[in-house]
């Protein structure tokens, strides 16, 4: 049976040393990017799948109904994974689903909705939705390390320290 070692959201997926670095963490042999439109276009799949293998894991491009199919199916086979998406409610879906994960780290995402986003880090906005979505998936579905952080050297926020900016 495999495993989600660690979920990221992150809107650039892949990229340099982050990538590098989160792939080194015990027991991942592989990397998992789950995101509808990237995995469905050949060569956008192409380009992660090629960036992924640069860290050495294992990298696999698939939609999110894949992404449950495989873990209903297979429990991701032997594969201890970093599991990416772009956004919050990937994960949330995902989870809510039944792929268990214990550990989420959100790294990067941008500004959608001026009237909506709050700039809670230095690279991560988010709207009262997501919050609300982050703190289900602590209180009710057992991801129990939620944090944000945009790179491995940068300081971590705490999800209690994020939910506050939010009245929740």
């Amino acid at each position: 049976m495999g495993k989600v070692n660690l979920a990221r959201v992150d809107e650039r997926l892949i990229h340099g040393q982050v990538m590098v670095t989160l792939s080194q963490k015990s027991g991942v042999n592989s990397i998992f990017v789950v995101d509808d439109v990237v995995a469905k276009d050949k060569f956008m799949r192409d380009l992660y799948k090629n960036a992924g293998s640069r860290t050495g894991q294992k990298t696999i491009v698939i939609t999110s109904d894949k992404a449950k199919f495989y873990w209903d199916e297979y429990e991701f086979k032997e594969y201890n994974c970093i599991l990416i998406a772009k956004t919050v409610s990937v994960i949330y879906d995902l989870v809510k689903h039944g792929v268990p994960m214990k550990e989420l780290n959100i790294g990067g995402i941008a500004q959608k909705d001026p009237e909506k986003d709050l700039l809670v880090t230095k690279s991560v906005y988010l709207n009262k939705e997501d919050a609300q979505k982050l703190k289900e998936l602590n209180e009710d579905y057992g991801v129990e390390n939620i944090y944000f952080q945009a790179t491995p050297s940068a300081p971590k926020s705490t999800l209690k320290d994020i939910l506050s900016k939010f009245d929740l």
